[in-house]
């Protein structure tokens, strides 16, 4: 195995049209106890990495490689590895690391441990031809799934699925989601197999075809009211001005998740307008490993279409420069070439 990979980094957090990741070559990295080396043969293009590059995340270290929805091989074991063997396939996710001993990890709530850390913002991620993660933060990929398909569900999926256990829709609801990109158009399925009724209300002329591919009983523009008044609703686009707009689309009892990791500032709301009738608003952080396990399971027993635009892997930047603009069906998926 050379000693030696390619790798995109974040040089300077800047407009992405203003190119702020750099392709270089770097050393493989070696793992260390309890970790595994992976042979990256797909990266999901997440908008997490999207912010991580423009600055809205800054990075915790310098020249970070961004990317957390890793399809890969196992080809070396650290010291004390032992939960897969060389040749597994594997995946890596957002979450790479909690203290185990907190109130949160100790309740089943270890998305929100102080001391969590995360792949491509944290450690190197899957913007490059090899990465390390620990193992027991690893995920089997079901054998239903390609390559491409399963990199979108180490983060998409996952989180699609927590934000909809966040959103306490109802048996048989009403769920309206905001936005139809990567997690959206995941959720959306898991909804509509579990009985819901989905409203998707979104910006782009492919984005509201594949809703109605995917079964949306309506589908509209973003800052159209919903069509019937909602049980619960899910808001994927990183744009604070729908919140008022989601809320208003509520029903008594309702509940709005917010699923992204950064969001523009939300404007005023009306007490009575937007929350009365005790609707209520959350937000969405990270995701358990439980969630990620049960979300594989249920993803392959519904078998959840994964939708992807994939991106050479030489081209990573450009895929960000798509997803900026709104130019992505479903993922867009990074694909090694060699």
């Amino acid at each position: 195995m050379t000693n030696k990979m390619r790798a995109w980094v974040v040089c300077d957090p800047q407009p992405i049209n203003q190119s702020p990741l750099a392709l270089v070559e770097r050393p493989v990295p070696v793992p260390t106890r309890g970790e595994v080396l992976v042979r990256v043969r797909a990266c999901g293009v997440c908008r997490t990495d999207l912010h991580l590059a423009e600055g809205e995340l800054q990075p915790r270290h310098a020249r970070v490689v961004p990317g957390h929805e890793v399809v890969g091989e196992v080809v070396q074991l650290g010291e004390g590895a032992d939960r897969f063997l060389a040749g597994d396939r594997i995946g890596i996710a957002w979450l790479r690391h909690t203290c185990g001993v907190c109130r949160w990890c100790r309740s089943g709530r270890e998305n929100l441990c102080q001391e969590s850390k995360y792949t491509g913002w944290d450690a190197d991620g899957g913007y490059g031809e090899f990465a390390v993660v620990p193992e027991d933060f690893a995920y089997r990929i079901p054998t239903s799934f390609t390559d491409e398909q399963a990199a979108p569900l180490l983060c998409a999926g996952i989180i699609g699925y927590r934000s909809l256990l966040r959103a306490q829709l109802p048996a048989g609801g009403r769920l309206g989601i905001y936005g139809f990109g990567a997690s959206a158009h995941l959720a959306a399925q898991v909804a509509i197999a579990q009985g819901a009724e989905v409203h998707v209300l979104t910006r782009g002329e492919e984005a509201r075809e594949l809703a109605t591919r995917l079964g949306a009983a309506s589908v509209g523009g973003p800052f159209d009211p919903a069509p019937v008044l909602l049980d619960s609703a899910i808001i994927f686009a990183p744009a604070g001005a729908l919140v008022p707009l989601a809320l208003e689309s509520l029903g008594p009892n309702g509940t709005l998740a917010l699923a992204g990791i950064h969001m523009s500032d939300i404007p005023a709301l009306n007490y009575q307008r937007h929350l009365f009738q005790e609707r209520t608003v959350c937000s969405v952080t990270s995701n358990t490993r439980r969630d990620g396990e049960e979300f594989m399971v249920l993803a392959q027993r519904l078998g959840v279409q994964v939708t992807t635009t994939p991106v050479p892997f030489e081209q990573a930047d450009q895929g960000l420069r798509d997803l900026a603009q709104g130019r992505v069906r479903g993922a867009a998926v990074l694909m090694m070439t060699r």
